[in-house]
Order: C-alpha cells, then sequence, then structure tokens
C-alpha cells in the first residue's frame, strides 16, 4: 500500500489518527501548519498554513515527493474553530467567515481535488477521508454559522465525490463527530457551560480523540467499497437522524 496523508495531525484527532494508522503499519506523512519536527517514530511532518491558498499545492507536492508520487489515501482533518460574534465589524465579521471557510472546506476541496486527479492518471482506487462535525447537521452556536456552513459543506462535497468517481475505484467516507476532548474544543466547551453540557449528552462523555481515530482509521483501511459515500455519527447519541 502507498502512503496516507493525514492534514491536521499536529494534535487531538489528527495526531490520534496518525498514531492509530502507523500502528497498523501503514506509510503516513503528517501535516501541521507550522513546522515541527518529524514524530518519535520518525513520521515525516509537512508544515502549511492552510491560510495561504498556495499552501495546499504545497503539501501535496511534498507528499507526493516523500511518497514516491504514490498517496492512497487523504484524511482532511485540518480545521480552525474561532468564535465569530455578530457584533464585530463587518470586515472583521466577513474577514473570519473567509479564513474558517478556507482552512476547514477550501483546502479539503483542493486537497480532494489533487487526490482525484492523482488516481484517475494512475488508473487507481483511493480512498479519502473526511472529518466535518455534528455541526454539518445540527448546527452550532450563534457565533459560530461558518464552522457549521464549512462542515456542512464538507459533508456535500463529499457525497458528490463518492456518487461521481466510484465508477473508478474512488472512494469517499465522512466521520461527524460530536464534541471532542481536544484542545480545539477546551474553549468551547468552557464557554458553553462545561460539565453543564454534558447533559446534551446521553452517553454521559464527550468522545476521546483515539475513538474517532478508530473510525478514521478503519475508513482508510478498513471499510468495504459498498460503504462509499457513508456518513458516520460519534457523538454519544447527541444528535441522532
Amino acid at each position: 500500500m502507498g502512503y496516507i496523508l493525514v492534514t491536521g495531525s499536529s494534535r487531538g484527532i489528527g495526531r490520534a489518527a496518525l498514531d492509530a494508522l502507523a500502528s497498523r503499519g501503514a506509510q503516513v506523512i503528517g501535516h501541521g501548519s507550522r513546522a515541527i519536527a518529524p514524530s518519535s517514530d520518525g513520521v515525516p511532518i509537512i508544515a502549511a498554513d492552510f491560510g495561504d491558498p498556495l499552501s495546499v499545492q504545497s503539501l501535496w507536492d511534498q507528499a507526493l515527493d516523500i511518497a514516491h508520487g504514490e498517496i492512497d489515501v487523504v484524511v482532511n482533518n485540518a480545521g480552525r474553530f474561532e468564535a465569530n460574534r455578530l457584533e464585530r465589524s463587518d470586515i472583521e465579521w466577513l474577514d473570519a467567515w473567509e479564513d474558517t471557510l478556507r482552512v476547514n472546506l477550501t483546502s479539503a476541496a483542493q486537497l480532494s481535488r489533487f487526490a482525484v486527479l492523482h488516481w484517475q492518471e494512475r488508473g487507481f482506487a483511493g480512498r479519502l477521508v473526511h472529518v466535518a462535525s455534528r455541526a454539518a447537521y445540527r448546527g452550532d452556536s450563534p457565533a459560530h454559522w461558518h464552522y457549521a456552513a464549512a462542515k456542512s459543506g464538507m459533508v456535500g462535497m463529499h457525497k458528490t465525490i463518492a456518487r461521481a468517481y466510484a465508477k473508478d475505484g474512488i472512494l469517499s467516507f465522512a466521520v461527524t463527530p460530536g464534541f471532542t476532548d481536544t484542545s480545539m474544543a477546551d474553549d468551547y466547551l468552557a464557554s458553553r457551560g462545561g460539565p453543564g453540557l454534558l447533559a446534551d449528552i446521553p452517553l454521559g462523555r464527550v468522545a476521546t480523540p483515539e475513538e474517532i481515530a478508530a473510525i478514521i482509521a478503519f475508513c482508510a483501511l478498513d471499510a468495504p467499497a459498498s460503504m462509499t459515500g457513508a456518513v458516520i455519527d460519534a457523538n454519544g447519541a447527541s444528535f441522532v437522524r
């Protein structure tokens, strides 16, 4: 098997996914917004700030070089989660909206496009795994319109890819976590009441990064082809559909 590229893998869900895939013997390439040393197990980490539209092409080219031209799976996990209050000035609100959509959705679309073209050129059956959010279906807080919109867009993109390219053996899967115990979610959990938030989760706790990583690894390595187009919820039954 060729390489697996995991974006946003310097911490949280992405880091757990990197570790889970590497533990299965997969050849993995990580990504972070800033330059960091390779992981302790030697996994290469490429720096690319998705706030810059040119960074995605650079990441893809570097990853292809490391992978000797054979990337079999792309995990779109990179994300930005920052509040954007309606009371901001017009330009501040719009800048935050566009920054969040660029990092959470447009960069994933760019990478997915590069991957699909790569697999079509090789005549190879590749896989995409998109880490979206419960917010794609349930929505989010009044300060997070942009985040919910980006994750909804990711789910719509995923379904379109699955339907369009299954005939080529190109498969697409999406995971929609609810609250997960990551550093990105800490401030939000506190702002929404902390422990009181658990009352809305029948399971009684938030997910761990390792739980979401296990689903990502399943989609990347084990999920049968007939599952292409599936969206897998992981939210402790806080939103069921």
